[in-house]
């Protein structure tokens, strides 16, 4: 998953005179630190908010400049200066909105609360700005004669539409009502989210009898037992609702009451009738979207989200969902069938359920290709994994990574490496914080604290909940995790690779439906046999992976892909459904997504990936963009078969990848970029191939 970390840009008529605190509030200069990093360890809670308030004077400050700036309006003097109007902004955001989703605490969460409905503010006064929308209007009418390269027409188009999406030509009373719904939806957006964090926290099951622990793995056990000690409950185990701690339950307990419990309390999530409660939240969310897109001119908000897109309206990605929902429900169906036929043989008389899933697909894998997933991750130990993305990048693009000592980080568990090019020159600072913890959001993604422009690097993030090591043993990684590893690296090389000369422009700042392309295309090398070679090695031993694992892991890379897609795409479809709706008068958001999901015929053995009340995907930037990660498979796919055809570490279609992808950001349309790089428009074949489905 991408997060932007850049700030929703912004306006309140706040002043603030902070010059008795300039000298201790890191914010306030360029980072006085080697390589302009954060530096974590002087930065306090009490230093976020005057940065934020002084940060918005600056570039209010920066924008009456444009508009007081008597020549007349240029490219340069309207655009560039709008592009670079913000630096303080951006040193606080980059930091603050990633403290608030990988190391947050009541104190934060209570300033971004705060902070939220203020940035929007300051937002809505720069965009809804009539004397700056009239010079940047005059740049953008006379575009044709003004000789601009690509990437400037590019930000020109941007910026343009920018002030457009967000209302500067609607009258002024209209113009008070966005305001109204943005500031909401800010809020709003910040409830949701730690509502989900607080229903992950809040849910413990513990187990103190050894019989409970039937079927679960020696490692599960050990994390387990290393949970509870820490929870002040040494002697018993620890089962809660991160990822690393409830799928492994669900894919080896041979509990069936304690499967049931442990998966509906996830996916009850924000559904429970308690101070988390998220369905009045998310209601209130879809309607003032849609509200917000009707003032705006469309007909729904994924009309309006989807004009920035490749997909362009609704009615192109659902024909694309549905294409891809008669290929993939029939291959679940089929699953599921067969997973019924393995309970039966246990004659006890079950019918499988949502819960069962995971459990029978692990007993079904053993049974058909001979492996279980815990023969496997001796050889995923997380550095080594993690060594082997790099290696990968090294290969393909000639970068290396280097681990620096002595950087300021937020939490211990952060490591930090220097990027370099082939030529010696640095490319940028990369930072990973890979396991979970209390105050960090679930899922993996990647963001920045600092975004590319001309001569400067940039410094990106990744943030995963990997399992983490217990004891002796190390953190060793399950199949998935080793390619959400690689998935996000993939991220982390498109905003480190970066070769643009404006932020609006760099890096990941792309259509939400093109960014998952550098991700998705990297986790193809995860499991190539050439790779796995390279960096699966036994933790113990240091023995590679032998040829007869390689080659099951292979042999059952399309198994359960009718359950993966299908979950996924049931997901995709109920976000484009809420935001497709013209309509929420009365809207139930839990009898809307059963009626959704009933129409569509999904089994009630599959829940999509994401229900409506925990959905953080379609709050933190995928509103009607879920479906980009399908989108996205097929180009990813499609894009691989050009490695494939040349050999995956060949050295020409790797340049033609990054200078054609990687390196353009949002220099270029995205499928003039693909087609540069690929030579055609992609085809949707080789994504049905390597789901099975076809």
């Amino acid at each position: 998953m991408f997060k932007r970390s850049i700030l929703i840009l912004a306006a309140s008529c706040m002043m603030y005179s902070c010059a008795t605190q300039t000298e201790s509030n890191p914010f306030f200069t360029e980072f006085q630190t080697p390589n302009g990093v954060p530096p974590f360890d002087k930065i306090k809670l009490e230093h976020y908010e005057p940065a934020f308030l002084k940060g918005i004077e600056e570039q209010n400050a920066h924008i009456q400049a444009i508009i007081d700036n008597t020549e007349a309006p240029s490219f340069e003097n309207v655009i560039v200066a709008f592009d670079n109007s913000s630096p303080m902004l951006n040193r606080v955001g980059g930091v603050f909105f990633n403290m608030t989703e990988a190391e947050t605490n009541d104190e934060l969460a209570a300033l971004e609360m705060k902070i939220g409905p203020m940035m929007s503010e300051h937002n809505d006064n720069i965009l809804l700005n009539q004397e700056l929308f009239k010079k940047v209007n005059a740049v953008y009418q006379q575009k044709g004669n003004l000789n601009l390269t690509t990437e400037q027409e590019r930000l020109l188009d941007k910026i343009y539409k920018d002030f457009v999406r967000s209302g500067a030509n609607l009258p002024a009373d209209k113009q008070a009502r966005l305001r109204e719904i943005n500031k909401q939806l800010s809020t709003l957006g910040i409830t949701f989210g730690n509502n989900v964090l607080n229903e992950n926290n809040a849910f413990k099951l513990y187990l103190d009898k050894e019989e409970d622990l039937a079927g679960l793995p020696e490692s599960v056990r050990q994390a387990a037992a290393a949970d509870a000690k820490a929870d002040g409950q040494d002697g018993k185990w620890l089962f809660t609702l991160q990822n690393s701690s409830w799928q492994p339950f669900l894919q080896y307990s041979a509990n069936r009451p304690m499967r049931e419990k442990i998966y509906k309390a996830y996916i009850n999530r924000g559904n429970n009738n308690d101070g988390n409660d998220n369905k009045k939240v998310i209601t209130d969310i879809v309607s003032l979207r849609l509200e917000k897109a009707k003032l705006l001119g469309y007909d729904c908000y994924s009309n309006f989200v989807l004009d920035e897109c490749m997909a362009k309206n609704s009615a192109t990605v659902m024909e694309f969902l549905n294409n891809l929902w008669s290929y993939a429900l029939p291959k679940a169906k089929a699953e599921a069938t067969e997973l019924q036929k393995l309970m039966d043989k246990e004659g006890k008389g079950e019918k499988l359920e949502a819960w069962d899933w995971w459990y029978y697909t692990e007993k079904l894998r053993k049974e058909k290709y001979d492996l279980e997933e815990d023969q496997i991750k001796p050889y995923f130990k997380l550095e080594n994994v993690r060594e082997g993305a790099f290696a990968v990048a090294n290969k393909l693009y000639g970068v290396t990574l280097t681990k620096m000592e002595n950087v300021p980080v937020y939490h211990p568990d952060v490591e930090v490496f220097e990027v370099k090019g082939a030529d010696g020159k640095q490319l940028g600072i990369f930072y990973v914080d890979y396991f979970p913890r209390a105050g960090k959001r679930g899922g993996a993604w990647m963001s920045n604290y600092r975004e590319q422009q001309g001569d400067i690097r940039p410094l990106i993030c990744n943030v995963a909940s990997f399992t983490k090591p217990v004891g002796d043993t190390p953190s060793l990684l399950t199949i998935d995790e080793v390619e959400t590893l690689f998935h996000e690296f993939g991220h982390g090389l498109h905003g480190l690779l970066t070769k643009c000369n404006y932020k609006g422009t760099s890096g990941t700042n792309v259509a939400r439906d093109f960014v998952e392309l550098p991700s998705q295309i990297n986790e193809h090398w995860a499991t190539e046999p050439e790779v796995l070679k390279m960096y699966a090695k036994h933790y113990q031993t240091e023995e590679v992976i032998p040829d007869s694992l390689v080659e099951k892991i292979l042999n059952q890379k399309t198994f359960n892909q009718g359950f993966m897609t299908t979950e996924l795409l049931a997901a995709a479809i109920l976000d484009m459904n809420l935001h497709n709706l013209t309509d929420t008068q009365g809207l139930d958001v839990v009898a809307y997504e059963k009626e959704a999901m009933d129409k569509l015929g999904l089994i009630p053995e599959i829940a999509p990936r994401y229900r409506t009340t925990y959905f953080n995907h379609i709050i933190g930037g995928y509103a009607a963009g879920y479906y980009s990660y399908l989108w996205a498979n097929v180009l990813d796919n499609d894009a691989f078969e050009a490695f494939k055809e040349h050999g995956i570490f060949d050295k020409h279609t790797a340049d033609l990848f990054r200078q054609n992808i990687l390196e353009k950001g949002n220099s270029e349309d995205p499928m003039i970029l693909y087609k540069n790089f690929r030579g055609a428009e992609p085809q949707l074949e080789p994504m049905l191939k390597n789901r099975g489905m076809k």
